[in-house]
C-alpha cells in the first residue's frame, strides 16, 4: 500500500529538549510543542486552540542538540517536519496505552523564544500576512505611477516589470477573453 506521511508544524516549545543516551551510545530527544490556531465561533467570539504535539527526534538530529550544536529552549519558534508515528506500550499496571509521536527529521530555529516573529504569535499569522502584502501592494503601486509618470517623457513606455514580451505592442492576442 502506497502513501505519504509528512508533518510540517510551526509552534513553540513547551519545555526544553531533553536528550537520553543509550548503552550502544544511541541518542533519543524528546520535547513538546504547541501549535495553535485562531478562529471565530458560531456567536462571532474569537477562539483559540491549542494542540500539543509530542516530538521525537534520534541519530545526529539528537546528537547534535545533545553536544549543544543546535540549542532550543522553552518558548523558541520552531519549524519541524517529520513523520506521524503511533506506538502502544503497557503501564504499570498491565493497561495498554497508545501515544501519538511526531518523529522529527528537520528541526529549523525561526526566533528564540522573546524575539519578534512577525505574525506567529498567538495566532496573528493570518493577519500579519494579510498586512504585510497590503503594504507591499501599496509599496508595488506607488513604484508603478512613479514609473509612469517619469516615462511620460519619453517616446516609448515599458511595463513596469521590465519585460518587454508584455509591454503595449497593439498586438491581438489569442485569448479569448
Amino acid at each position: 500500500m502506497a502513501g505519504l506521511n509528512k508533518v510540517m508544524l510551526i509552534g513553540r516549545l513547551g519545555k526544553d529538549p531533553e536528550v537520553i543516551s543509550f548503552e550502544n551510545g544511541g541518542k533519543k530527544m524528546t520535547v513538546s510543542l504547541a501549535t495553535g490556531e485562531r478562529y471565530r465561533d458560531r456567536n462571532g467570539q474569537w477562539q483559540e486552540q491549542t494542540e500539543w504535539h509530542n516530538i521525537v527526534a534520534w541519530g545526529n538530529l539528537a546528537n547534535d542538540i545533545d553536544e549543544k550544536r543546535r540549542t532550543y529552549a522553552k518558548g523558541d519558534l520552531l519549524f519541524i517536519e517529520g513523520k506521524i508515528r503511533t506506538r502502544q506500550y503497557q503501564d504499570a499496571q498491565g493497561v495498554t496505552k497508545y501515544i501519538t509521536e511526531i518523529l522529527a527529521e528537520k528541526m529549523n530555529l525561526i526566533s528564540k523564544s522573546g524575539q519578534s516573529s512577525e505574525g506567529y504569535q498567538s495566532g496573528q499569522g493570518n493577519q500579519s500576512y494579510t498586512q504585510n502584502t497590503q503594504q507591499q501592494s501599496t509599496a508595488a503601486s506607488a513604484a508603478q505611477s512613479n514609473d509612469e509618470s517619469s516615462s511620460q517623457g519619453q517616446s516609448t513606455q515599458h511595463s513596469s516589470s521590465g519585460n518587454d514580451d508584455f509591454s503595449d505592442k497593439n498586438e491581438e492576442d489569442d485569448l479569448p477573453f
